[in-house]
């Protein structure tokens, strides 16, 4: 009955319980001495009496948890906490075991096993390493080739959804929003052109030419369809010469084919968090206060199957239309020649929208960043309805209310190393945070935490933290 509860707070029941045993033996045993007096002129002095024990057991009681609770309790759940990291997050810092001195042999056993099973997970390493690495030579390659091949093509899986794009078709996709791996093509492309060619396609199983539209209606590509052999899906072959690409203009090759296994209709709180896609972002601002500062930078970065996409970024300066204080320069290197020409809030904002557009928006204390979006919504023309995560929250209940939950307090835990240069940057403080997230998904699944509907149960538990922040 008491499995939900932590390990802290089943403590602080026990000694409770404890307490208010004590009291109600004290108290039969007084009424009890007072029955066999039989003196109704000694009731005061039992009254009294209970009333000193009661004191003296609270105080002992409360004593003695507290001591239980910083020496014994509060390690325990430090040690099992830096377990979980180094075990499901790739985390190598050493064990605290000074903290953990009155667990007895506890602690200096759980560091002899964590330095056995890194050494086991070296040997592995050094050969998923070789591996990667040539993988990552012959990704290489094929960037480098399907670069050179004038023609623009993309993977969707058979809901729509954008599997694998080149440096071509990143250029066709820019031209109408950010490019986005897991996005619907329905955000790029009107759709009927889609749906009616991939009929075709599903019933011929043969290539369908066809024209499809942008949905801003500005622009029209001549296009051929391809079916993917026994895989789910299509290939999407653009005309350059409709499409107008620059072959200079060269971008990372962006996929992930787990994505071709589309994941089922659950209710969004249902779904398994490896099968979100999550928008990391940071601001930076002209001061501490959402109803009346202003942003000056956006920086965001996607994370898709539990790992950052590389090559989709969002790094953008903001005309605050207001002076930016010299307090604040110090702190963001962001000056007011800098924003001079920059987007003003409403093209920011709506930019970031469309580049969060189904996802779950992350943050590091996301309602302070978020207060300053959505006191703008109406000029943006947008409404800030996505699913939010906040990473302080995820660090409470990975690493306990009482820990410190700063961004670099949380990058230091997790063995994440911050640029100096990036450092209260909005796309470095994004990054960093993107990197917490990464390594906090498995330590979250390892919680038996696997949706995200058991995340924002766990999160909700937290709350006061972010309202002491703000």
């Amino acid at each position: 009955m008491l499995n939900h509860l932590s390990l802290r707070l089943r403590v602080f029941l026990f000694f409770l319980l404890l307490a208010a045993g004590g009291l109600i033996i004290s108290t039969l045993a007084l009424w009890v001495g007072y029955q066999r007096a039989s003196d109704p002129a000694l009731m005061d002095a039992f009254i009294f009496a209970e009333i000193l024990i009661a004191f003296g057991m609270l105080a002992l009681v409360a004593g003695v948890w507290l001591l239980f609770d910083d020496n014994v309790a509060k390690p325990i759940e430090r040690l099992s906490a830096q377990l979980r990291a180094r075990a499901h997050a790739g985390v190598s810092t050493d064990l605290d075991l000074q903290a953990a001195r009155y667990l007895g042999d506890l602690a200096p056993a759980a560091a002899g096993l964590a330095e056995q099973l890194a050494a086991n997970a070296m040997t592995t390493a050094e050969a998923v390493a070789a591996e990667t690495a040539h993988l990552a030579s012959e990704k290489q390659r094929l960037t480098a080739l399907l670069t050179e091949i004038p023609v623009a093509m993309l993977l969707a899986g058979p809901k729509h959804q954008i599997v694998l794009y080149d440096a071509q078709a990143a250029e066709v996709l820019a031209q109408i929003a950010h490019p986005r791996l897991n996005a619907s093509l329905f955000d790029y492309l009107e759709a009927t052109g889609l749906t009616d060619s991939y009929a075709k396609l599903v019933k011929t199983g043969k290539d369908v030419h066809c024209t499809l539209t942008s949905v801003d209606g500005r622009q029209s590509y001549s296009a051929r369809m391809k079916p993917l052999g026994d895989a789910p899906g299509y290939m999407l072959v653009f005309d350059d010469s409709a499409a107008q690409i620059d072959p200079d203009a060269a971008r990372p090759l962006v996929y992930d084919f787990e994505l071709l296994d589309t994941p089922g209709d659950d209710a969004f709180e249902d779904r398994p968090l490896l099968d979100l896609c999550f928008v990391v972002f940071d601001t930076e601002t002209t001061g501490l206060l959402p109803h009346k500062d202003e942003i000056v930078q956006i920086g965001a970065v996607r994370v898709v199957k539990g790992k950052i996409v590389e090559g989709e970024r969002l790094d953008t300066l903001v005309d605050p239309g207001i002076p930016i204080p010299p307090a604040s320069t110090k702190v963001h290197k962001v000056s007011d020649r800098m924003v001079q020409g920059a987007p003003d809030i409403a093209e920011a904002g709506r930019s970031f929208h469309q580049f969060a557009r189904d996802a779950v928006i992350v943050a590091h204390n996301a309602p302070f960043d978020m207060a300053f979006l959505r006191r703008h919504a109406e000029r943006m023309g947008v409404e800030w309805s996505h699913p939010i995560l906040d990473t302080v929250l995820l660090s409470a209940v990975l690493f306990g209310a009482s820990e410190t939950h700063t961004l670099d307090a949380v990058c230091e835990r997790l063995g994440i190393t911050i640029p100096e240069a990036l450092r209260h940057t909005a796309l470095g403080d994004a990054v960093a945070t993107a990197e917490v997230l990464v390594r906090m998904l498995p330590m979250l699944t390892a919680r038996n935490l696997v949706t995200f509907g058991d995340v924002i149960t766990e999160t909700r538990k937290h709350g006061r933290l972010l309202e002491d922040l703000n």
